[in-house]
């Protein structure tokens, strides 16, 4: 149940880093769920020390936990984007 949980909330915090990095229409569900997961992954190394909380990856479902999986999805998204396009947007 927990790897079900763990899909959607990847997949929606995907969902909205691609709507605020305006590449939804690129992205479908798939790599929607790849970048909340992996954006989790990287919020929880990079801001997860600087502010002390958790992501969702590292078991902490709270507001704070899903605020910094999308910032992590969010950096995902910059540096893919400037590496494909050489622009962050």
């Amino acid at each position: 149940m927990n790897l079900i949980i763990w899909l959607v909330v990847g997949g929606l915090i995907g969902w909205v880093a691609s709507m605020i990095m305006r590449t939804d229409a690129q992205q479908g569900v798939i790599l929607n769920v790849v970048v909340g997961i992996v954006g989790a992954m990287l919020g929880g190394w990079l801001l997860s020390p600087l502010v002390g909380v958790g992501t969702v990856n590292q078991g902490d479902f709270s507001v704070m936990g899903l605020l910094l999986s999308l910032g992590g999805a969010i950096i995902l998204l910059a540096i893919v984007n400037l590496v494909r396009r050489g622009s962050v947007r």
